[in-house]
């Protein structure tokens, strides 16, 4: 009985971590963050274009040599860190790479060739990141590890030109892609990347925000709750005046203690739906106050961005394309594509090929199947069970009845009759 249970146990959870990674998923959540990760990106880039003899090249702040050493350890702790711009001196070399750079950031935000600018964004993001160390920001980071997991998923399936291309080249659906223009082209469908790609990044963002309130439980003026006084109080981010919230020190105090504990406890609290809601809104809020009091408008808007990512992809689906696209219908449906692909289910023989997302969806359904199967025959033999001891309560009444008849009811007997008599 506890090696059976240990074994279902086991199960369970090897069946939860299956689920957790590699249910196919829609790719509307990880698109619409296509877009905002891209225009910060290109944003990131016209700004740096605006001075950027200042930040790249021999004659930057910290130039190429430099900029070597506080990777390769000559100058600080030595990284994995490498970029072809420390070997460039020619600024016309560097300005045309920028110009390329601006162009395929240009087209990874409009969904134009994703599977091949998508990867090279981030290629040249990267390479940009190793080479300004030293005058980096908080943005800079975040697009970089968002475009690093989109680069890599067709998130170019909606909303993008890849997207008016394959209706093209498809003739609205009446023709179908294959080899790589069906891979160049995604269709817009579930796919087991996107569920990965999402998964990567809602624990890379737990990961950020578990160090990030450690980090602030290390110091005093978190604990103390003077901690974002001091930051709407500093005249250098400050683009709101707040300082007479001075007037109101409980209001830092609970503040300060609210954001820590939030960070520290999201890991936790993002996950499960009941106090998902209320945790994302405080990222909203905390963020929101971010962009809006301290001046970092950018970063503020794209962590709360990041932060869509706990955002159900069928929910914007239904949005998008009416609540026709509820994947109930799906589930109603899936039936008579069954029939029409000549698919027997009762005996799980496939005449042909299914989809990936049907195929997943058909071995849910059989391992419900079998789990349903389990109970029925669970409760089968419980109600074998509790049928032999009615028989047996019955033959004890009649056995009573008969005393009783006979007048030689004992003491014991009128106890026995008493307890049957509970337990009928």
């Amino acid at each position: 009985m506890i090696v059976d249970f240990a074994k279902q146990y086991a199960s369970s959870w090897v069946d939860a971590w299956d689920r957790f990674w590699f249910t196919p998923r829609h790719i509307d959540t990880l698109a619409v963050l296509r877009i905002v990760t891209g225009a910060m990106l290109l944003y990131s880039h016209l700004v740096l274009a605006a001075d950027f003899s200042s930040f790249v090249g021999t004659e930057a702040w910290i130039d190429n040599e430099t900029s070597a050493w506080l990777h390769d350890g000559t100058l600080g702790e030595s990284t994995a860190a490498w970029s072809y711009l420390w070997l460039v001196d020619n600024a016309t070399v560097l300005w045309l790479n920028h110009l390329v750079t601006i162009l395929v950031t240009g087209c990874f935000l409009v969904g134009f060739l994703t599977r091949l600018t998508g990867p090279l964004a981030w290629f040249l993001q990267l390479m940009l990141v190793h080479r300004l160390l030293g005058s980096l920001f908080g943005l800079d980071q975040i697009v970089t590890y968002c475009v690093m997991y989109l680069a890599f998923v067709p998130c170019g399936a909606v909303w993008s030109i890849d997207a008016k291309l394959r209706r093209r080249l498809t003739g609205d659906g009446e023709k179908t892609l294959s080899g790589w223009k069906a891979w160049l082209f995604p269709a817009d469908k579930k796919t087991v990347s996107a569920n990965v790609a999402t998964r990567l990044l809602q624990i890379h963002l737990c990961v950020i925000y578990l160090f990030g309130g450690i980090a602030k439980a290390r110091g005093e003026l978190w604990w103390d709750g003077t901690a974002v006084w001091f930051a709407v109080a500093n005249y250098e981010y400050q683009s709101i005046d707040m300082t007479f919230l001075g007037r109101f020190p409980r209001v830092f105090t609970a503040l300060s203690h609210i954001t820590m504990f939030w960070e520290i406890f999201y890991c936790a609290l993002v996950w499960p739906r009941l106090t998902r809601g209320i945790t994302l809104a405080l990222a909203v809020a905390v963020h929101g106050g971010i962009a809006l009091f301290l001046g970092m408008i950018t970063f503020g808007a794209m962590m709360i961005a990041a932060n869509g990512i706990f955002v159900s992809p069928d929910w914007i689906r239904r949005k998008r394309l009416g609540e026709s696209a509820d994947d109930g219908h799906e589930d109603a449906s899936l039936s008579g594509v069954m029939t029409s692909l000549g698919t027997d289910s009762s005996s799980g023989a496939r005449s042909v090929a299914l989809p990936a997302d049907l195929q997943h969806r058909l071995a849910e359904l059989d391992a419900a199947e079998k789990g349903i199967q389990k109970r029925y025959a669970k409760l089968k033999r419980r109600e074998a069970k509790n049928e032999e001891r009615k028989q047996r309560l019955l033959a004890a009444r009649e056995q009573i009845k008969q005393k009783l008849i006979d007048g030689n009811l004992s003491a014991g007997d009128s106890v026995l009759r008493n307890d049957d008599l509970e337990d009928s």
